[in-house]
C-alpha cells in the first residue's frame, strides 16, 4: 500500500467551501476508483487555511489511475481554485 500525503493551503475565504467539496465530490468520486484504500482530510490545528489529505492506495499504479482517471481531471479545476499552493509526499506502508 502506498499513501499520498498532500498539503494544502487553502484560501482563507474558501475553507469552508474546500471542506465541503472534499465531502461532497472529490472523497465519493476517489472512493470509487479501482485500488483505493481510504482518503482523510485533516486540518492543522492552530491554522484555519492548512490542510492534509492524506490518500491511500492498493498500489502506486492504482494511485496513477485516479490521478489520470477522467473523473480526477474533472474535478481538478473545481479543487484548485480553493488553495494557493500544495506539497505533495508519497510513503510506503511498512505496517
Amino acid at each position: 500500500m502506498i499513501e499520498r500525503h498532500v498539503l494544502f493551503y487553502v484560501l482563507p475565504d474558501k475553507t469552508k467551501e474546500f471542506e465541503t467539496f472534499f465531502q461532497s465530490q472529490y472523497k465519493p468520486a476517489m472512493s470509487s476508483m479501482p485500488g483505493f484504500v481510504k482518503v482523510e482530510l485533516l486540518r492543522r490545528q492552530g491554522t484555519i487555511d492548512q490542510y492534509m489529505m492524506v490518500i491511500g492506495f492498493e498500489s502506486a499504479e492504482a494511485a496513477a489511475g485516479w490521478r489520470n482517471s477522467d473523473l480526477h481531471k474533472s474535478l481538478s479545476p473545481s479543487l484548485k481554485a480553493l488553495y494557493t499552493e500544495s506539497k505533495l509526499d508519497v510513503f510506503d506502508v511498512i505496517v
